[in-house]
């Protein structure tokens, strides 16, 4: 799955990001004097499978389940550095013309996104496939990319001032469609787990919006609130993509319920919603585009009250322990899990908190990915002029089933070749085919 985190989040630990992986079984969080990997996979116990003391972290995405972790920090903040955190190793580095603002990946493509660029990269072996030059201003970085490998789209904002949404097929890399899906610009964008539906919600943050893809035909409309405008920080689907959840600056966070009354199901169990429902939809044709609008709008299915107000925080929704849970990472360095009733909805209940650092908390004791000095690194803008189809070096630095990562190994290209290679012990997906080029250190990036 998608999530958004914010840079500047208040706090003790001095939280800078905070994002879930994939499938929501794994938080990362990036703070002034690190980042950290944890797992969410029990309600009552909080693992922190990896920590590294690399300060001022503001980007960490984590691959699914695999050792694959994404870093991108202040102190180089257009340098970013793919780890294999178990083995404490690089694979690999690149370095872009500006800061980078996000990073998106699944298991066919890894995306970075700048200001007013985007890169994709094949992520089995690091290679530029594409790049989106002069995309429009896009300050936040927003893009998502589906989780799944095989619907591998693309969404990042077609307009600066209107919320416009360009899908793209990462995969095929060429342009899907434009979605006009608000008047005013997009302050969040999700893909359900099979890239089948993306959720979208302006800058108003009063009605989200669910489109299907590739059409791009609008499915629902949920309306959060008239009362006053929010800045939503993070839409997630459920795994199954029934519901759909949102997170913002206030301290209520909304689910949705995507639940379309067929004809068969109403005449089977006729209620008066489902009567008014019927008169609602038949008027619609005959009324004006916004008030039809508002009257086909469905509101949140469950909420949860959050202890705090003011902050920015990251929501999803994952099934722990066979049960379904809302889980909220806010920004003062806590993660909430809720229970959700998936018949009832209404007020969700707290049932843990945990603190992601302790109130006295100490410096990382991962491997010191950090703390070598940095080494020189042509940029994007140098790179993207040359040709795609260049020349192949005859060996490769990278994993070797056997052997792991040791810095400075060098694998034989058709060894390579022969089969993909894994990227950890648990046949976790994608096979890095290469990392470095073994020169200074393996440090220097391939050009």
């Amino acid at each position: 799955m998608e999530t958004g985190e914010g840079a500047d989040g208040p706090g003790g630990p001095g939280l800078g990001c905070a994002s879930f992986n994939q499938d929501s079984t794994s938080l990362a969080v990036g703070t002034k004097t690190g980042y950290r990997l944890f797992s969410v996979t029990s309600v009552d116990k909080l693992d922190c499978i990896h920590e590294s003391d690399t300060p001022d972290v503001y980007i960490v995405e984590r691959l699914f389940s695999s050792s694959l972790v994404v870093v991108v920090s202040q102190a180089m903040p257009r340098r970013m550095n793919v780890y294999h955190f178990k083995k404490g190793t690089e694979i690999c580095n690149y370095s872009y013309s500006n800061s980078i603002l996000a990073v998106r990946l699944n298991r066919q493509r890894l995306v970075v996104c700048l200001e007013e660029s985007v890169y994709i990269h094949n992520i089995k072996d690091m290679k530029l496939l594409k790049t989106l030059l002069n995309t429009p201003s896009n300050l936040s970085g927003l893009c998502a990319l589906s989780t799944n490998h095989s619907n591998s789209y693309l969404a990042y904002p077609g307009s600066a001032t209107i919320g416009e949404i360009i899908v793209y097929d990462a995969n095929n890399l060429s342009t899907v469609t434009m979605i006009p899906a608000h008047d005013s610009p997009l302050a969040a964008i999700t893909f359900n787990a099979s890239g089948t539906k993306l959720a979208s919600a302006s800058e108003r943050g009063t009605v989200i919006r669910v489109f299907t893809i590739p059409e791009g035909l609008r499915l629902f409309e949920f309306r959060r609130g008239m009362k006053r405008y929010v800045n939503i920080s993070s839409l997630s689907f459920s795994p199954d993509a029934q519901f759909l959840c949102a997170s913002s600056n206030t301290e209520t966070v909304h689910i949705f319920k995507l639940e379309q009354h067929g004809p068969s199901g109403d005449e089977e169990s006729p209620t008066w919603s489902a009567y008014m429902g019927k008169m609602f939809s038949a008027a619609s044709s005959y009324l004006p585009a916004q008030v039809s609008g508002m009257m086909c709008q469905d509101r949140a299915f469950a909420t949860v009250r959050l202890q705090m107000a003011g902050q920015r925080n990251v929501c999803t929704l994952a099934t722990i322990q066979k049960l379904p849970r809302l889980l909220v990472s806010s920004s003062d360095g806590q993660l909430f899990i809720y229970n959700v009733d998936p018949q009832d909805g209404g007020e969700c209940t707290l049932v843990k908190t945990h603190r992601l650092f302790g109130a006295d908390e100490e410096q990382g004791t991962g491997e010191a990915e950090g703390t070598a000095p940095p080494q020189p690194c042509q940029s994007y803008a140098a790179t993207v002029a040359m040709p795609t189809t260049g020349p192949v070096s005859a060996t490769l630095t990278g994993y070797s089933e056997d052997g792991g990562a040791i810095k400075g190994e060098v694998i034989p290209e058709h060894e390579i070749a022969a089969g993909p290679v894994c990227l950890d012990d648990e046949t976790e997906f994608p096979p890095i085919n290469w990392c470095r080029d073994g020169s200074r250190s393996g440090k220097e990036r391939r050009t």
